[in-house]
């Protein structure tokens, strides 16, 4: 198998569907087995329905397809102990681990005024705490083939920048570049590289919903995709009014392969110039 990642193993959460199926393809097609986790069922405080078990069944498709062996398992990130089980059981049957992918997230917004514990915790402990359990549970097999080995986790524009009526998710999006920097630190003895990815708005479920279109929108009664794109279109600075999943999954797959060998501690926007702007 040829590619950039041939012989490489790699763990995604998130991976059923949106940027976490993107990436699983993307590092599929370039030789990569996949570890694919996903907790296929609702969270309360997520306002748009998360991803399903068929979802998951796809990802593991379109892996298959691009010839390409994968282990798939639903899991919580909140969950350690769970979430160790399926890495452990991941590595068992693929034999090792290089690429870790931390992607697993939810968005929700409300004004500080209006903000719960509930909400407050629930993102924090799935946007911020779980990618510590993913690291947590994937280090021992990163570090047992002494090989070094890539760690990308998915932050947003919003952990460069703030945003109103969401100062939980920024919260755990810049939490995720602090934890990168410490471990980048950590780790870098070991040839184990560290980054974030700082993606503008991304054309997923997570960003296509009404949710999404009231934050952007507001008091603009039953708003559409398309008022959204035109609002989208001027956070940033090129022309575009979000980014593609697979926008995402080549800055990864850069960042994952070998031409990044030097590249350690560095939050890589991939944000058409959000961040520029803002």
């Amino acid at each position: 198998m040829s590619g950039r990642l041939a012989g490489k193993v790699a763990f995604i959460t998130g991976a059923a569907r949106g940027q976490g199926r993107s990436h699983a393809v993307k590092l599929a097609q370039e030789g990569a087995d996949i570890i694919a986790l996903d907790l296929c069922e609702d969270i309360d405080v997520a306002p748009y329905p998360l991803a399903t078990p068929d979802d998951l069944a796809e990802t593991v498709r379109l892996v298959e397809a691009a010839d390409r062996r994968i282990v798939a398992a639903q899991a919580d990130v909140r969950d350690l102990d769970a979430l160790t089980a399926a890495v452990d059981a991941g590595v068992a049957e693929l034999g090792r681990l290089d690429i870790v992918l931390g992607n697993a997230g939810i968005a929700q917004y409300a004004p500080m005024t209006e903000l719960t514990a509930h909400q407050w915790s629930t993102m924090i402990d799935v946007n911020l705490t779980g990618v510590f359990h993913t690291v947590k549970a994937s280090l021992p097999h990163l570090l047992a083939h002494g090989e070094g080995g890539s760690i990308v986790l998915t932050s947003s524009a919003a952990g460069l920048r703030g945003i109103e009526n969401c100062a939980h998710y920024c919260a755990a999006k810049h939490g995720l570049v602090g934890m990168m920097k410490g471990l980048a630190l950590e780790l870098g003895r070991h040839r184990i590289r560290v980054n974030t990815v700082h993606p503008t708005t991304v054309n997923t479920d997570m960003v296509q919903n009404p949710a999404t279109y009231d934050l952007f929108l507001p008091g603009k009664e039953n708003p559409t995709q398309e008022q959204f794109a035109r609002i989208a279109q001027h956070l940033n600075v090129l022309p575009e009014p979000w980014a593609e999943p697979a926008d995402v999954s080549a800055a990864i797959a850069f960042l994952c392969s070998d031409e990044a060998r030097l590249v350690t501690g560095v939050s890589f926007p991939v944000d058409a110039g959000m961040a520029v702007r803002w």
